[in-house]
């Protein structure tokens, strides 16, 4: 089912987005699947997926999929300040019937402002670097979600090829850190692996458990186990209800436990997750 609609005034609910699913904008077949696959956003990508020599066609491939209409959000992540097709990028996103901009390699709120000022759309910045990271505050406060680009990071900070995410652990609590501060989504990023369902849904989450909202996929056989991991459990939900049932306002003992007004919020954001799940 899908979660992300589009408000009464035609913004969408990023808080309400598990799955984002990245796709090259140059491959029609994979635009075509998407349609139907069921993630939460689908994003056209216009930066690392697409070949040079492929970039004027993908963006217009990815404008003119955006004026079909859609099941879901959909986004295009355009590429980066300072290489030769992103004003390009700009000038077709602005007039795209696009819902939400992607920015990859975000290192200042100021080129993030200057981009949502240009397309008049949603931008989602990319944290992919260590300059990136350390800037991940004053960004979140210029956009409307942080995407942890996990592939690049490693990459910016030295890391051995094949790198756990221990080392980048740090990093991806402050992308939720700079979020949660600003009062917008964080989104973690992609795992590698096609052909290991056990591994993503173990990143998954974790992912969930650092507090993000959603995750990064590269394949429509991610999201499946990407909405299982971010969804509620039963067990979750149950004590969600009881909890709010059993609230009557200040500290108050609940069980063996005190709860206050902040275990209420948690407990109502929980009931409001799975309630959209389950349409």
């Amino acid at each position: 089912m899908i979660v992300a609609e589009a408000k009464s005034d035609g913004s969408v609910d990023l808080f309400a987005v598990r799955s984002i699913l990245f796709l090259p904008a140059s491959n029609p077949r994979a635009i075509a699947k998407a349609r139907e696959a069921g993630a939460d956003l689908v994003v056209l990508d216009l930066e690392d997926a697409v070949k040079r020599e492929d970039k004027a066609e993908a963006r217009d491939a990815a404008v003119a999929a955006a004026e079909t209409p859609w099941p879901m959000p959909l986004v295009i992540r355009i590429n980066g300040a300072g290489s030769e097709w992103h004003s390009l990028d700009l000038d077709a996103v602005a007039g795209s019937s696009a819902d939400v901009v992607v920015v990859p390699r975000a290192i200042s709120a100021h080129l993030v402002s200057d981009v949502a000022r240009t397309v008049g759309k949603p931008v989602l910045a990319m944290i992919e670097t260590a300059a990136g990271v350390l800037a991940a505050a004053d960004i979140a406060q210029a956009c409307a979600g942080l995407i942890a680009g996990t592939n690049d990071l490693r990459a910016d900070l030295r890391l051995p090829l094949g790198a756990t995410r221990e080392p980048i652990s740090a990093s991806l609590q402050m992308i939720v850190l700079a979020a949660r501060a600003a009062g917008v989504a964080a989104f973690d990023g992609v795992f590698n692996g096609l052909d290991d369902p056990d591994g993503f849904l173990a990143e998954a989450e974790d992912g969930r458990r650092l507090g993000f909202d959603g995750k990064s996929l590269i394949h429509p056989n991610q999201i499946e186990p990407c909405h299982r991991a971010f969804a509620p459990s039963a067990s979750e939900v149950e004590r969600a209800k009881a909890l709010v049932e059993a609230f009557h306002g200040g500290a108050e003992r609940y069980g063996n436990e005190m709860i206050e007004r902040m275990h209420i919020e948690a407990a109502e954001r929980i009931l409001v997750r799975a309630n959209k799940g389950e349409r």
